[in-house]
């Protein structure tokens, strides 16, 4: 991977790509000749206006799905080891153009560019190879069966696990390629077709990544990717009597709606929604790595992850020296353009969002919370037209403020003492949500007592956000259904036939 930026040439081709939509493997313009801007968070300026894409488009991509996907289609008479060929070569393919795609996503959402080079993209490209492998291996089995036999017969049974069909993958806008990649993997693996639906706040590297899809090799019509506003091109999308499945991320507001919308075929949806996430740290934890690890789970991707360690409940003992010291690491992180190789946090996604998240910190502060550090927008010309916010630590806060039980989505951790294991327990799981957490102890047996016993999809212990293409990754609770990565996400993606033969 390069260590310096493409030129401004090429920069400017690529984003020109999302000038058009990719349906049936062709680059097309919205039905309604429509286009909806798409800003620079760093700055506020144009970056591209992209087709706004509504219910006539998501027919037409549907429909490309579909021929793709029906039986002796382009996708469904390939053998699972050429699609595993296919899944590889676009791995291939978007590790060749890593800095291509980290360009994009760094001015699109605003997420620093080696957070790009060193996670982002190379994780991508593990979930397509570890999907890849699994073409090969998925299979149903023989089942012996005895009830028949009271009657005489002799029979074998057998299933059989068959692609869903047309999956709808709608994609948030804090890590655009990493979600797009998290759900066409599987999908493509179990034999599926897909319509790509990302943000509108960031589509830009979707519409490489769908040329790559082509330049892969994969058939046309296998991927599809249309841009619009959720309310338009999604609804439609998800409401679509012709799609199977739905994967979301996103809020839970949305998430639920979607559910109500799925309705009308009762097609399959999975949901990776939002978090609250828990970080519990032990008076006997090792602090070097407690502060590097709080700062990471509250101020990675600006703070706009939904695994976002927002609630830092310390042990009262080194309560004090945990604050001073995050706090200090905080007002350190150098802010800018994500793009700047120097930039640590980035700027938040639009102004709309830099102001709830503002407007989350008086919030609290109305409630009884102190600002520690942090709490405002940067001033500066560097800043000016910007969406940035500063690293905010926060303290004071009572258990039931708005800022412990709401997803602020920004660079903002609240900080509360605690005494006994009883009671942070009891402070961790007091949430709708239930995506992340983390515990910090030198005591095995403590972690042990405290994995098991919070309500969580995953708890990292001794670390934060530590990621796998293998682990399973999802929530409970109104953190969403199903899981992503991981060999049981197939199955969110397979149908289960059973064949019973006569002898």
């Amino acid at each position: 991977m390069t260590s310096t930026l493409q030129t401004t040439s090429s920069v400017g081709a690529d984003i020109r790509l999302a000038e058009k939509m990719f349906i049936g493997g062709e680059w097309v313009a919205a039905g309604s000749g429509q286009t909806l801007p798409v800003y620079d968070p760093a700055d506020g300026s144009l970056v591209v206006e992209v087709p706004a894409g509504d219910a006539s488009d998501v027919d037409r991509a549907v429909a490309a799905a579909r021929a793709a996907f029906a039986p002796g289609g382009a996708w469904r008479s390939l053998t699972p080891q050429t699609r595993g060929r296919l899944i590889w070569r676009l791995a291939d393919l978007i590790e060749e153009n890593a800095e291509r795609l980290a360009v994009l996503d760094s001015i699109d959402s605003g997420k620093p560019i080696n957070e790009m080079r060193y996670f982002d993209i190379p994780f991508s490209v593990d979930v397509l190879r570890y999907y890849a492998g699994w073409t090969t291996k998925i299979t149903g089995e023989t089942i012996p069966i005895s009830y028949p036999a009271s009657h005489g017969g002799r029979f074998h049974a057998y299933t059989l696990k068959e692609p869903v069909g047309v999956v709808a993958a709608i994609v948030p806008w804090n890590l655009p390629l990493l979600m797009a990649i998290k759900k066409l993997a599987p999908a493509l693996a179990t034999g599926c077709t897909v319509v790509l639906k990302p943000a509108e706040q960031a589509p830009i590297s979707i519409a490489l990544l769908a040329q790559l899809t082509a330049e892969a090799g994969i058939p046309a019509g296998v991927v599809n990717y249309v841009t619009g506003f959720g309310e338009t091109a999604g609804v439609a999308l998800v409401e679509h009597p012709g799609v199977d499945k739905v994967t979301f991320t996103g809020s839970v507001r949305t998430g639920k709606a979607i559910v109500r919308a799925a309705t009308g075929n009762l097609k399959r949806v999975s949901l990776e929604l939002g978090g609250k996430s828990p970080n519990i740290v032990f008076d006997d934890a090792d602090l070097d790595a407690v502060i590097a690890g709080a700062a990471a789970a509250a101020f990675a991707t600006q703070g706009e992850s939904c695994i976002a360690g927002s609630r830092l409940y310390v042990q009262r003992g080194v309560f004090d020296e945990v604050v001073q010291r995050l706090a200090r690491h905080a007002a350190s992180i150098t802010l800018g353009r994500g793009t700047h190789p120097a930039t640590q946090m980035g700027p938040l996604i639009s102004a709309e969002h830099r102001d709830r998240v503002l407007g989350y910190v008086e919030i609290g502060v109305g409630e009884g919370a102190e600002v520690v550090t942090g709490g405002r927008a940067p001033q500066g010309d560097e800043y000016a037209g910007g969406y940035f916010v500063e690293p905010t630590v926060l303290v004071n806060a009572r258990p039931d403020s708005r800022i412990m039980h709401e997803e602020i989505f920004g660079p903002v951790v609240s900080a509360v003492p605690f005494d006994t294991e009883e009671e942070v327990l009891a402070l961790a799981n007091n949430t709708r949500f239930g995506l992340g957490a983390a515990v910090w102890t030198r005591d095995v047996s403590r972690a042990h007592r405290m994995a098991a016993a919070i309500e969580s999809g995953q708890v990292w212990v001794n670390c934060y956000q530590a990621a796998d293409s293998a682990l399973p990754f999802g929530g409970t609770k109104e953190s969403g259904w199903g899981r992503e990565t991981c060999r049981e996400s197939l199955e969110e993606y397979l149908e289960t036939k059973t064949v019973v033969v006569s002898l």
